[in-house]
């Protein structure tokens, strides 16, 4: 489970680096995207996430039991719940971020064809204002009767740039968010590695107390 979510959090992250990089590898991504969004994709994506979200709870709950166990216990948690704590608390966590970057990737997606979308209509508003240039230039009369059609459209350039500046922002958001949660998911796998070596510390430990107990029942029985 742990490794499968690395997996996907891995895949993921590449996903987010396809997307900001300009590289003939992004169109494709874009592409594969777009054809994800399709048909059913939407709704097995949903379902997916839907699952995962079911499962995190899920953890949690389990986190939420050993700990009312522990209290009812006087605060001592013996070590097979503290193995089986640290392992819902890492699984939650790579859910949780899995989850996140999911919709990071959503979000990108939709701003980048936002983007897209605006500059494609930028560039036919200004052609047309070309054209109407022309035709006030070869013809004044006409061109009097378009110098208000012409204001219009190039208040709506004027409106698109600054809608695709907006745009940008966010996309530069959305790079700085990613950036903390490359960081973050660094300190996961810190996390991951310290919670291994306790795991392995607390095998170790049951192994001593159950050769132990033999050398008590034999010293008992004598």
């Amino acid at each position: 489970m742990i490794q499968l979510l690395y997996t996907v959090i891995s895949a993921e992250a590449a996903l987010i680096l396809l997307f900001l990089f300009k590289t003939p590898l992004r169109k494709l991504v874009i592409m594969g995207v777009d054809k994800v969004k399709r048909g059913r994709g939407p709704v097995v994506a949903k379902t997916v996430a839907g699952t995962v979200f079911i499962v995190l709870l899920s953890s949690v709950y389990s986190m939420a039991k050993i700990q009312n166990r522990s209290i009812e216990a006087g605060g001592v948690v013996n070590p097979t719940d503290q193995v089986i704590m640290a392992r819902h608390l890492l699984e939650a966590s790579l859910m949780g971020f899995s989850l996140f970057l999911a919709l990071m990737i959503d979000r990108l997606h939709h701003y980048i064809r936002e983007l897209r979308l605006l500059r494609k209509s930028m560039e036919t508003i200004k052609k047309q204002s070309r054209a109407f240039e022309d035709v006030k230039s070869g013809n004044s009369e006409e061109a009097k009767g378009s110098e208000e059609e012409i204001n219009g459209l190039l208040a709506k350039v004027k409106q698109l740039e600054s809608d695709i500046k907006e745009k940008e922002k966010e996309v530069e958001n959305a790079e700085a968010s990613v950036s903390a949660l490359k960081k973050q998911s660094e300190g996961f796998l810190m996390e991951y590695d310290r919670l291994q070596e306790d795991n392995q510390n607390l095998r170790n430990q049951l192994q001593s107390i159950d050769q132990q107990l033999p050398h008590s029942d034999s010293k008992k029985s004598s």
